[in-house]
């Protein structure tokens, strides 16, 4: 029986308070047990990851039991809704294991048209970025505000975040740099946070490469909400992860299309 009187932004952020809680006993933690997903490269996995996704699974037990979730670490369980939740328990294991506060805990709520609700949490630091229906708004150490994408200005002027430098293929790294030679300044390493920095009005494009649709569904709904826009290189639906450039708006968007589009 689904608990109607809980909106779903309400069981969003009670999935959001049971990550932090598991979360934040292992971070900074000194030799923290690391897992190796990859044969070959670094793909690292933590207990902090497993213990977050089972705590927000368990929420969404008893408060949306019909619902399917997909998440990074348990895989896809089926519901009978035709609602997914989504979801990432530590976007950005890498930065968890190295101490950088740029990591977060990422939930989505969807349907098959894509994500309409979205949650971008950053437990450490105490902010929480909600977005959905066009409103969006970050939580924090200074209170609540509104989130509002940047207004357009020239690609020369934009700031351009990705998380690693070679991107993805070596095609794909050059389409990217191609944008960032352009741009004005370019960042490194920050993971779901530049997301989250996207909607909150200070840069202007993220662009990534071979994303899974749990990368990348919470900061759709969230970017969107503030005012933002997030395709594929190629202007269609990112959902589904892959190639995407989160913009700010349409210029900057078209702009960033316009050369990755090339590639």
């Amino acid at each position: 029986m689904r608990h109607t009187h809980l909106s779903d932004q309400d069981v969003a952020e009670e999935m959001a308070d049971a990550a932090r809680l598991a979360i934040l006993p292992f971070f900074r933690q000194v030799d923290l047990e690391t897992e190796n997903k990859l044969d070959a490269g670094f793909d690292p996995v933590t207990a902090a990851d497993r213990d977050a996704e089972k705590a927000m699974r368990a929420v969404l037990a008893k408060r949306r039991p019909d619902d399917s979730v997909l998440g990074e670490e348990f895989g896809h369980s089926v519901g009978t809704s035709g609602r997914t939740w989504v979801l990432d328990p530590i976007d950005g294991t890498r930065g968890f294991i190295s101490g950088t506060p740029t990591w977060g805990v990422l939930i989505a709520l969807g349907d098959a048209n894509g994500p309409f609700l979205g949650v971008i949490d950053q437990p450490y630091i105490g902010e929480r970025f909600v977005g959905q229906d066009g409103q969006a708004f970050v939580t924090g150490p200074t209170g609540k505000a509104r989130l509002k994408t940047r207004a357009a200005r020239e690609l020369e002027q934009a700031v351009v975040f990705t998380t690693f430098p070679e991107v993805g293929t070596e095609a794909e790294c050059e389409a990217f740099h191609a944008v960032s030679r352009k741009a004005k300044l370019t960042r490194y390493g920050m993971d779901c946070y530049a997301y989250a920095l996207l909607a909150a009005g200070q840069v202007d494009l993220v662009i990534e490469a071979g994303l899974n649709a749990y990368d990348i569904q919470a900061p759709i709904a969230v970017i969107r909400a503030a005012g933002g826009i997030v395709t594929d290189w190629q202007g269609n639906p990112a959902h589904g992860g892959g190639r995407v450039v989160a913009a700010a708006n349409s210029d900057i968007h078209a702009a960033a299309l316009g050369i990755l589009g090339t590639f």
